[in-house]
């Protein structure tokens, strides 16, 4: 019977003694829970008003979720009496093996989460980078897809294009094409112009504004050398580059413009 009286005591008093930390703990779990869905929610208001892209923001928000969820669990695990020190020093160590293991992929989660806050480029955008030059697919969170002028895709992996220059041929909303011809000397270069400029002026891909060029650019062996610079958007590029060419081609034949053509695709 003592025995027994004296358990009952013993359960009384840890009850007791544990009762209001269990209590606290799980009044704490709960308003922590609370407040950590606001303050996503927050966050999640905050990017959106930024315009960032939603693989970003869904990411971000779990990211930030996930990690305030963890200390809270710690915390309360602490308010009950638990011994968390080892515990955190296993989450530790196991956070820096898996940062090890997956350098070379944070780095490239990095340059993704970059490149989708400041925004060098954008999809549908024509870049260069990494010695690749196409029109942006789609911009992952570790890698950038890129479509060629000649239809491979391209897959760079956003370290290092984020560490990397970056050229955008879109962002100004035209390009130029640049079309390097050659013509005899023989010829009279002001004729040359002439036959030149309505195929620019008429053409319904070149942009009317910046305008259109024809200028003298040098002298080769035999020749004179003929910059022709009409500007397009980064879509019509090609086939500005190819048509604008051809009608050059019946254009010095209709006004008998000496030597052939020779032409270089220069994007710059």
């Amino acid at each position: 019977m003592d025995n027994l009286t004296t358990l009952t005591g013993s359960i009384f008093k840890t009850v007791t003694d544990y009762a209001p930390k269990v209590a606290g703990a799980i009044i704490a779990l709960v308003i922590g829970l609370w407040i950590i869905g606001r303050l996503a929610k927050i966050a999640d208001s905050g990017m959106r008003k930024r315009e960032m892209d939603i693989s970003l923001r869904s990411f971000l928000r779990s990211l930030i979720s996930i990690g305030l969820k963890v200390l809270l669990f710690i915390s309360v695990a602490g308010m009950m009496g638990l011994q968390t020190s080892s515990f955190v020093a296993i989450l530790g160590a196991a956070g820096l093996a898996v940062g090890l293991a997956l350098q070379g992929s944070l780095a490239n989660f990095a340059g993704g989460v970059l490149m989708l806050i400041f925004k060098p480029f954008k999809i549908g955008d024509l870049i260069e980078s990494q010695g690749q030059t196409g029109v942006v697919k789609d911009i992952q969170i570790f890698n950038t897809i890129l479509l060629t002028p000649d239809n491979k895709t391209v897959i760079l992996a956003n370290g290092a294009v984020s560490n990397a220059t970056i050229v955008n041929y879109t962002r100004e909303g035209n390009i130029r094409v640049n079309i390097n011809l050659s013509v005899s000397p023989v010829n009279d270069f002001q004729k040359v112009r002439e036959a030149i400029m309505p195929v620019l002026t008429n053409h319904p891909k070149v942009l009317k504004t910046p305008a259109p060029s024809v200028n003298f650019s040098g002298f080769g062996d035999s020749q004179v050398m003929v910059a022709v610079q009409p500007y397009s958007t980064a879509d019509d590029y090609w086939t500005v580059f190819f048509e604008v060419q051809e009608q050059i081609k019946k254009a010095f034949e209709a006004n008998k413009i000496v030597a052939p053509i020779i032409a270089r695709n220069i994007i710059q």
